[in-house]
């Protein structure tokens, strides 16, 4: 059994969109063991990141999608973790919004398998919030990492630039809704669900015609 586990960190810091700003609370995901680790969504605060992780390794810092506050601590985090970036290449529009000049340092693809500490996590390609939005799929640990993609009540905001409802919804059913109904969703921002939960909102959310 691996002995891999998943450690928690919340940032604070402002989203910024189409001329609009909201504070936010972020959910930042550091899944390894106490050897190595890699970061999902390095939000707002490189440094309280860092600390958290503490001296393991981090092999890759993850993003889940481009909006500036899931990746606006990421190139100082890389620099002081010495890890690559990762980013699905339909979001680089919404990184140069944040980080003008520069770009990730490798693309994130459908399929593609992530190792750290003895447990894979898989690349799901879920476009809908963002053109480029991935989930990562544990199966060892029972977990998605669904970054805005799918929270506690339904699918994430599609009301801005880049974004489409219809989109969501099918990356929601034909891509999370599939997994095991007991998998832990364990979002971008607020409280963990599981897929079983969120099947009926997501249903309801077709209903009502969003």
């Amino acid at each position: 059994m691996s002995a891999a586990r998943i450690d928690h960190v919340v940032t604070s810091g402002t989203f910024r969109l189409d001329g609009g700003e909201w504070e936010v609370d972020n959910n930042v995901w550091v899944v390894g063991d106490d050897q190595e680790v890699v970061v999902i969504d390095a939000a707002h605060d490189a440094q309280a990141i860092s600390n958290a992780v503490g001296g393991r390794r981090v092999t890759a810092i993850l993003c889940t999608h481009g909006h500036n506050d899931h990746v606006d601590a990421a190139p100082e985090l890389a620099e002081l973790t010495s890890a690559p970036v990762h980013l699905h290449p339909e979001d680089l529009p919404l990184w140069k919004m944040t980080h003008q000049g520069t770009v990730p340092d490798e693309d994130l693809a459908d399929g593609e398998r992530i190792s750290v500490a003895g447990v894979e996590l898989q690349v799901l390609h879920t476009p809908g919030h963002a053109p480029g939005a991935v989930c990562f799929y544990a199966p060892e640990l029972g977990t998605v990492f669904t970054g805005d993609t799918l929270f506690q009540g339904g699918p994430g905001a599609t009301g801005r630039s880049f974004s489409d409802f219809p989109t969501i919804v099918e990356s929601i059913r034909n891509r999370l809704l599939t997994l095991p109904p007991e998998t832990e969703v364990r979002t971008g921002h607020g409280d963990s669900t599981t897929i079983g939960d969120e099947a009926p909102h997501v249903q309801e959310w077709l209903a009502r015609g969003h």
